[in-house]
């Protein structure tokens, strides 16, 4: 994270910088039950050095509870300058967290940070939150604890880590939308393609009061953990897609948190595509051909269509 901000500093990129805070007890327990949060305290708690965390393959060290609460807490106030400005706002935090389910951490994650922040949102302000997920991997911790208010829309390689997310269903007024990719790789136009339609055919449909963005980018090409091919250039495309949405459905109130992304000048760009696009003009679409995607997956968005 300090190599990624001095970057996006140095670029200019990064302008503002808002002050993050420490998630509550309180807060935490609106995703995560009190059980594991007790949990997570007594087995970090006790440490004098790395270990895995008893519930999942994530790794802990004496200061990863209080990393943590401030990951979910940054995600919080990102949400809440979202609100407050009528325009994104990136939290640049880690851990990631779409893998924390209610009651376990795993896949590098403690705290649901996104799932956290639109619980947060709920509370303050009401209304409805979608979180959009365009991470290589699967959120199965943020399809854990949809419902209530809060709807989940995923891309994902499959099959890939952690095998879930292949259900599209209704859960009372909420929706998760799930949309697996070939693991094998998806051409940059065909992703764009793709979340153009879930943003017109399965977000828009939900009138959303707000969006949080689950912006992992390990489905960039050369990532080492992920890697869907995909060029950096499609962050601003997806960016100028999510803004156009806030604006027409939320008054602009979108927080990006950053998941995944293991490549460092590729999750920099990235980033600097999604202020770029953030500080662009609307513009029309991205002209990507929608029949460059395949037959598989406009089969699943169709599924997804006929859902809303």
């Amino acid at each position: 994270m300090e190599v990624v901000a001095a970057r996006l500093r140095a670029s200019g990129v990064l302008g503002e910088a808002l002050a993050a805070r420490d998630a509550s007890d309180e807060e935490i327990e609106r995703v995560h039950t009190a059980r594991y949060l007790e949990l997570v305290k007594r087995e970090v708690g006790a440490l004098d050095g790395p270990r895995y965390l008893s519930t999942g393959d994530v790794i802990v060290d004496p200061s990863s509870l209080a990393v943590a609460r401030r990951a979910a807490g940054g995600a919080i106030a990102a949400l809440d300058a979202a609100v407050a400005y009528g325009e994104p706002v990136f939290a640049l935090v880690r851990p990631p967290g779409h893998h924390a389910e209610a009651r376990r951490g795993m896949g590098f994650c403690v705290f649901n940070n996104a799932a956290i922040a639109a619980r947060a949102y709920r509370v303050r302000y009401g209304g409805r939150v979608t979180i959009i997920d365009f991470d290589y991997h699967h959120g199965n911790g943020t399809q854990d604890v949809a419902g209530e208010g809060l709807s989940y829309v995923s891309t994902h390689a499959s099959p890939a880590y952690p095998g879930t997310g292949t259900e599209l269903e209704r859960r009372g007024e909420d929706a998760i939308v799930n949309v697996p990719l070939p693991a094998s790789g998806i051409a940059t136009e065909a992703f764009v393609a793709v979340w153009e339609r879930l943003l017109r055919e399965a977000i828009a449909p939900l009138r959303p009061d707000a969006l949080v963005v689950s912006a992992g980018f390990d489905y960039v090409a050369g990532d080492p953990v992920g890697d869907l091919g995909v060029g950096v250039e499609a962050a601003y495309d997806l960016a100028r897609g999510i803004g156009a949405l806030a604006r027409e459905c939320c008054g602009g109130r979108v927080a990006y948190v950053l998941e995944g992304g293991y490549a460092i000048d590729a999750l920099v760009r990235s980033i600097e595509e999604v202020a770029r696009a953030s500080d662009a003009a609307q513009g029309d679409a991205s002209g990507a051909g929608h029949a460059a995607i395949p037959s598989a997956v406009r089969v699943q968005l169709e599924r997804a269509k006929a859902l809303m």
